[in-house]
């Protein structure tokens, strides 16, 4: 009771209008929301657009935190999940994933009770997740394993093992293609994998590009976008010819990113707190770059409310949810 009044009025603090724009990016900050919990890592967060729930992965705190994207309000703190990294909502499945790296294992979390339905063993170390809608599987970066593991999410299973030789950043599914895509991030390729079969069909070079971690997919556009993390650069690969489009330098120590296909806009974080933001209205510009907070490392976008969040481990000695919007869609 105590911890919820506590919450109630920090709230009540943190989440007053604040108005105040980020100087180098074309955002404005609407709010800072206080997270449960201590001041610790945020990492991975992902959100179901039918709910309106966000899931935080607060990896100091072995906790999933649900967030309300409607009333702006923590909804739960599930616990027991030891040095949570990757989250990702299923909302075919009503399910999210999370990937434990302190026990190496996935739990699924039901949407509809929030309680943890399953604990599946993963490969050493996973972290990013991506989900084949057709195929019902669910693919798991072993970041230092170097594998993706595969889960049969009908069954809660792990089914497949595949050898990487390298160190694995983030995977992701490619709607276009049917495959799925992941970074090798120590031999700084992009590996293609055909989920029917669960083997490597191609692998990618990607020039100039060191220790590729983030990755995102425009089916739409047929790109990819990579992160490369080591030196600080971003790629945008069209995925047709599997030729670099487009390369910019970034902010240092890249992780993840976002996409808004309706206001076409790309966001990339980073470990240093500085976000770049891209155009890609008629081709691809860099639309800003600046600092948003310390660690904002991890960005998600609704695409409903064009919101963008970043959940922060330290804003005044507590976690925070800042949320912010483009400029040109404040009142």
């Amino acid at each position: 009771m105590i911890m919820m009044l506590r919450m109630t009025l920090l709230a009540v603090l943190f989440a007053a209008p604040l108005a105040a724009p980020a100087a180098g990016v074309p955002l404005t900050r609407s709010a800072d929301v206080p997270l449960p919990g201590d001041p610790t890592r945020l990492d991975y967060a992902s959100l179901d657009p039918g709910t309106r729930e966000l899931f935080i992965a607060h990896l100091g705190d072995n906790a999933v935190i649900v967030f309300d994207a409607d009333r702006d309000r923590v909804l739960a703190d599930i616990p027991g999940i030891g040095h949570v990294h990757g989250v990702l909502a299923v909302p075919a499945l009503g399910r999210v994933y999370a990937s434990a790296t302190s026990t190496n294992e996935i739990v699924v979390i039901d949407e509809k009770s929030l309680k943890i339905i399953a604990r599946i063993p993963g490969g050493f170390y996973p972290d990013g997740m991506a989900y084949a809608p057709r195929q019902q599987k669910l693919y798991v970066s072993d970041e230092h394993g170097k594998t993706e593991t595969v889960i049969d999410t009908k069954r809660n299973r792990k089914i497949a093992t595949i050898q990487m030789d390298s160190e694995v950043g983030n995977s992701r599914y490619d709607p276009a293609s049917g495959h799925v895509f992941v970074n090798a991030q120590t031999s700084d390729k992009l590996i293609e994998i055909d989920p029917e079969t669960d083997r490597i069909v191609a692998s990618h070079a990607l020039q100039d590009c060191a220790g590729p971690h983030g990755l995102l997919i425009d089916a739409r556009d047929r790109l990819a976008f990579i992160a490369c993390q080591d030196n600080d650069r971003l790629l945008a690969l069209n995925m047709k010819s599997m030729e670099i489009a487009h390369a910019f330098q970034i902010g240092k120590d890249p992780d993840v990113l976002a996409f808004d296909p309706g206001f076409n806009r790309l966001y990339v974080a980073g470990e240093a707190g500085i976000v770049s933001v891209f155009d890609l209205s008629g081709g691809m510009h860099k639309a800003g770059e600046g600092f948003v907070g310390d660690n904002a490392h991890v960005v998600v976008v609704d695409p409903a409310t064009r919101k963008v969040y970043f959940p922060l481990k330290n804003v005044d000695g507590m976690p925070a949810l800042r949320i912010m919007k483009e400029n040109s869609l404040q009142q």
